[in-house]
């Protein structure tokens, strides 16, 4: 998979994505990131890349020229590459916030393309010209949109098949069903006088898996209750939760 960000900021860009799990892919070559900068695509011999907003009103806004041309010329990368299309995601808070089925939905393209707002936003024509959809990472504001891109690359990129080591991984984390992850433990056996759970060492697997049910659907009850409205629970687990 090939993820194209769109930024101000390169650097802070490149620097997340070469290490950890999303480094190894990299290397591995299963997924791309270009960090492309905006301001190499602007006319402006300062390398300006923002003006005043028309109407007045505090702070600067993105031009709508840089940010097209950036744009094209990752739009034609693609289609050097065999690609036709390619969905650009605008992160911005003005947006259905982003979950784990969007980024599985993500997942499935051969090309994201991610653009990075700053200072009061992008001027709004270059966003109805490239813009196939709006994604914000909650209800709060940040200086710019490289942190959140990378929030969503990272959660994407987990689901391209390959980058996860153990592929059980990916389907039983926090979130998978609309429940949160089950607790985890490991050695010592005990720790501060806390034991791990009994059911836990006794190598009974059905068993494993009914406590580790259990607690995937308690902890959802206590910490998202919201959660468990679209989950698929049994009646018994409806009569103790909801």
């Amino acid at each position: 998979m090939h993820f194209y960000i769109l930024t101000l900021f390169p650097d802070m860009i490149r620097q997340i994505m070469q290490t950890s799990i999303i480094g190894r892919a990299v290397n591995s070559r299963i997924l791309t990131f270009d960090a492309v900068n905006i301001r190499d695509y602007t006319a402006d011999k300062h390398k300006k890349v923002d003006d005043y907003p028309y109407g007045g009103g505090a702070g600067m806004v993105m031009q709508a020229q840089p940010v097209y041309d950036a744009w094209l010329t990752v739009m034609q990368k693609i289609r050097q590459a065999g690609g036709t299309c390619a969905r650009t995601v605008y992160l911005t808070p003005q947006a259905p916030v982003f979950t784990q089925k969007m980024a599985k939905a993500f997942a499935k393209e051969q090309h994201l393309i991610l653009l990075c707002g700053h200072y009061e936003g992008i001027d709004e024509r270059v966003l109805e010209e490239i813009v196939t959809d709006y994604v914000s990472i909650g209800d709060y504001v940040l200086t710019g949109g490289e942190l959140p891109a990378m929030v969503l690359a990272d959660a994407v990129a987990r689901m391209v098949p390959g980058v996860l080591t153990n592929e059980q991984s990916g389907s039983t984390e926090s979130l998978e069903g609309n429940l949160l992850e089950y607790p985890q433990y490991s050695r010592p056996e005990e720790w501060n006088g806390k034991k791990v759970p009994p059911v836990l060492l006794s190598g009974n697997h059905a068993n494993v898996d009914a406590w580790r049910r259990e607690q995937s659907v308690r902890r959802t009850a206590e910490r998202r209750p919201d959660l468990l409205l679209q989950a698929a629970l049994t009646e018994k687990e409806r009569e103790l939760y909801l």
